[in-house]
């Protein structure tokens, strides 16, 4: 399997590596929380959360640069808040036309969509050193010792294990369609875009349908093997003083990083 593809796992020796998988995951949701509760433009606060951010992955012996690489995949999906800039009102910093539109961009506008990219950029940021310093599993059996409910745990964990097998699936059908798809030295092979699109096609249909005669095969072995929604671990996930020290220095500095930003 491809496991590249999706799990981004870092096999190191760090303290954060070594942390409790339920520690993590709080810390996770409540660095997060913090940068959505803090107000708009709180710059200090901002740089404040960054630079924990890069102490935690420095701790964590990570490549900053690998994180940073990372997280821009979420700015494209916070570019959609730039109708903030011209819908909230306050001083005018510049106005064009849009067609028929006049739009004029406010000075709060623009704070509060700097805000929001910011708080995505650190966001996704914090969520990939939680996925980089935690394996999949831990991080399973981590939501169920928190309480998540058992059949959310229990789709997430299965979605995971087989994205890998549709990945396979994939490049599968894909050598296949290279196979069978001749080309010259200068041309182009696989014709139209009209066929391509057709092949394309086709390849989407088959792919569903392996998945669902596969799901139903690994069902029915699931439950020929005893399986009652549980999910079972070798890790007995106990608190270690350790656990509960550095757990608690994190919420300080979270709560700390909020204070600041109300300054």
């Amino acid at each position: 399997m491809h496991i590249n593809t999706f799990d981004h796992f870092q096999n190191l020796e760090s303290p954060i590596h070594r942390l409790d998988p339920r520690v993590k995951v709080i810390v996770t949701i409540l660095f997060i929380l913090s940068n959505v509760l803090m107000p708009d433009g709180a710059w200090l606060a901002f740089g404040l959360s960054w630079l924990v951010l890069v102490g935690f992955a420095l701790l964590a012996r990570l490549n900053v640069k690998f994180i940073l690489t990372r997280s821009l995949v979420a700015l494209p999906f916070a570019m959609a808040a730039i109708t903030a800039v011209f819908s909230i009102p306050g001083t005018s910093v510049f106005e064009f036309d849009l067609g028929s539109w006049h739009l004029v961009a406010s000075d709060a506008g623009l704070i509060r969509f700097s805000s929001i990219i910011i708080r995505s950029w650190l966001s996704i940021q914090m969520a990939i050193l939680l996925t980089a310093t935690t394996q999949f599993p831990d991080l399973i059996h981590a939501l169920r010792h928190l309480k998540v409910p058992n059949l959310l745990v229990a789709v997430i964990s299965f979605m995971y294990r087989y994205l890998f097998v549709l990945s396979d699936e994939v490049v599968r059908l894909l050598r296949a369609r290279e196979a069978r798809s001749a080309r010259g030295i200068k041309a182009r092979g696989g014709g139209s875009v009209r066929w391509r699109a057709k092949v394309a096609g086709n390849m989407a249909g088959q792919l569903f349908l392996r998945s669902y005669e596969r799901s139903e095969r690994v069902y029915n072995a699931m439950l020929a093997r005893g399986y009652d929604g549980t999910l079972l671990t070798l890790n007995p996930h106990i608190m270690q003083k350790m656990d509960w020290v550095l757990g608690t220095v994190a919420v300080f500095i979270i709560t700390l990083l909020q204070w600041i930003s109300r300054i």
